[in-house]
């Protein structure tokens, strides 16, 4: 199997699911993270990045309530320790990272707090709460930083109960050119 079509499967097996505290699935996340990023011109890779930056839901069994969370998943890190066997870093990193730079926006973006959903401020507080100054420093020091805030914003555009997105399937090229090759294609 691809990896583009194991991709596709394991969104077949557990993306219909709601997406934890939202009013969309999880493949509708997914889906509508990477319209936004590819409605704006982002290259093929943050593209790949928004698509794929909730993957580590997917592969962990989690509690299906938000409210049963009583602490952090770290989807971030497992999510991206698969994708980093399977693609490069500029796919693995932001992904990595995308939930740090939810806590970075929060300690650097007043605004960014009151956006938040329902369920992001909740998942803030597992998280650990807007980073200190220091975390900011060092989050800033990263090198896929200014990406993975990309990637963070499109997670949270990707909310929208009925958006009509293109599908999963629409993804496949884009999934193939910027993974890493693997079996059969």
């Amino acid at each position: 199997m691809s990896l583009a079509r194991e991709i596709l499967a394991i969104y077949g097996a557990r993306g219909a699911g709601a997406y934890f505290g939202e009013r969309v699935s999880m493949t509708e996340h997914a889906l509508q993270s990477a319209w936004f990023a590819h409605s704006e011109g982002a290259p093929g890779v943050l593209i790949v990045a928004a698509l794929l930056h909730d993957i580590g839901h997917l592969l962990a069994d989690v509690p299906e309530r938000l409210a049963d969370w009583t602490s952090d998943a770290r989807h971030e890190e497992s999510g991206a320790r698969w994708l980093a066997r399977h693609f490069g870093p500029e796919i693995s990193e932001p992904v990595r990272l995308h939930v740090p730079a939810k806590r970075y926006l929060c300690a650097t973006d007043a605004q960014y707090v009151a956006r938040l959903s329902a369920a992001s401020a909740h998942t803030l507080k597992l998280q650990g709460g807007p980073m200190s100054p220091s975390e900011v420093t060092r989050f800033e020091s990263e090198r896929y930083f200014r990406d993975a805030v990309r990637v963070r914003h499109w997670d949270d555009q990707g909310k929208v109960a009925g958006l009509r997105t293109p599908p999963l399937d629409a993804y496949l090229s884009l999934l193939e050119q910027n993974g890493i090759a693997r079996g059969a294609p």
